[in-house]
């Protein structure tokens, strides 16, 4: 295994969300070599209830899109935020994206139960990001985005999702176009770890790491 590309593509899959070729469509049968790997990810009992939504053509990518900048505004209005630059960028242009998918999962959540729903949610988000690391391997670049669930059952009438069918990650999917993928400044390991017992830090070779 050729761990510098493998570990290239964990490191550098990004949001892309501007750096897009809008005039470049996404071939079907690229997505779908995608998704192939994608359910090979790891899902409860067997379960295989990933579903995923591909719109490729113009009304059904601009009824979602009009549904997300509804979605958008609302959340601007309930938490009095401003929108970042990127954020607007893909909210405005989210029609022109080549395709936009939408991962769902059969089933529904429990709601009174966090097992159950760490459980539900664990069987099917672990393929989205498969989804997109296979799309980032293949010069294709996403946006990992849930805020159209503000408007879940408007997109489920919209498209035909039947009521036992959960939507969870909305993926704009497009070729990108100079983009710059690197990796994010995140805090180290041994920041965020803790062994055999919450807040114990492992032993360096200098002693103790500090908390």
């Amino acid at each position: 295994m050729d761990l510098t590309a493998f570990d290239e593509v964990l490191t550098t899959t990004r949001s892309v969300r501007r750096r897009i070729d809008f005039e470049r469509s996404v071939e079907p049968q690229v997505i779908e070599e995608c998704i192939r790997l994608a359910v090979q990810a790891p899902t409860g009992i067997q379960q295989e209830s990933w579903r995923f939504l591909a719109l490729s053509e113009p009304e059904p990518k601009m009824v979602l899109a009009e549904l997300y900048r509804s979605a958008l505004g609302t959340l601007v209005e309930a938490r009095g935020v401003d929108v970042r630059p990127a954020q607007r960028a893909l909210a405005d242009r989210l029609h022109e994206m080549p395709v936009l998918i939408l991962v769902c999962s059969e089933g529904r959540p429990l709601s009174e139960s966090v097992a159950m729903q760490v459980a539900f949610y664990g069987s099917v988000l672990p393929a989205a990001w498969s989804l997109m690391l296979a799309l980032r391997s293949r010069g294709l670049g996403a946006t990992w985005t849930t805020l159209h669930l503000l408007q879940e059952r408007e997109a489920a009438a919209a498209f035909g999702i039947p009521d036992g069918v959960t939507q969870t990650v909305l993926l704009p999917v497009g070729y990108t176009r100079d983009a710059v993928l690197k990796p994010a400044n995140r805090r180290p390991p041994a920041d965020v770890t803790f062994w055999n017992r919450w807040g114990n830090r492992r032993e360096s070779e200098h002693g103790v790491e500090a908390p």
